[in-house]
């Protein structure tokens, strides 16, 4: 007798191999696991921002590029000789400004006869003979969230001495600029900021 081998609807099952399956789970969880720490990087050490002016020459120089590491307060305070980027009283609607932690929460500043005087002590190494005292004219003594900051070509910098910047808030910083991507016009290097 013969069997009919016409159309069967109970075909067999092929079954999927285990060692195949666990090795394409691994790469969808490496590629997934890559996309994530690509996002996290990015978010905490991949924001970008330009420098406008001369006011942090010689270390940064205008049209120049930095990467702003916004991690790096999210675990400790700025410290006096940080290079900062910050929004001026937190406004949005302006561009950042880099420049350089000078004293710190709790310190006095005062400028006198062109000298930086932090806590009573001379910071007279550090800068030029200061033109314009601004605000630090008189004596500031500084909140428990606040920072003054100066641009290291001082006599060409808008910052802590000026009346509409004033001492930065804690809360206006929003991370350390940390590494140069060379300078605006193609002849300056790339590297850490000092």
């Amino acid at each position: 007798m013969r069997r009919n081998r016409g159309l069967s609807f109970y075909r067999r099952r092929k079954k999927i191999n285990a060692a195949i399956l666990a090795e394409v789970l691994k790469y969808i969880a490496g590629i997934a696991i890559s996309i994530f720490l690509a996002v996290v990087v990015v978010y905490l050490f991949g924001m970008r921002t330009g420098i406008i002016g001369v006011s942090m020459e010689p270390e940064l120089t205008n049209g120049q590029e930095v990467l702003v590491n916004r991690f790096a307060y999210k675990l400790a305070n700025p410290k006096a000789g940080d290079v900062v980027v910050f929004l001026p009283n937190g406004n949005r609607n302006t561009h950042y400004y880099v420049k350089r932690v000078v004293a710190c929460p709790g310190d006095t500043v005062q400028i006198r006869e062109g000298i930086l005087y932090i806590n009573g002590d001379a910071v007279e190494d550090e800068y030029d003979l200061i033109a314009d005292a601004g605000i630090a004219e008189n004596e500031i003594r500084l909140g428990d969230n606040e920072y003054f900051v100066m641009g290291d070509n001082c006599n060409s910098s808008e910052d802590s001495r000026s009346g509409n910047i004033g001492p930065v808030l804690r809360d206006h910083i929003i991370g350390e600029a940390w590494f140069r991507l060379g300078s605006g016009d193609g002849s300056g290097s790339t590297g850490f900021v000092h």
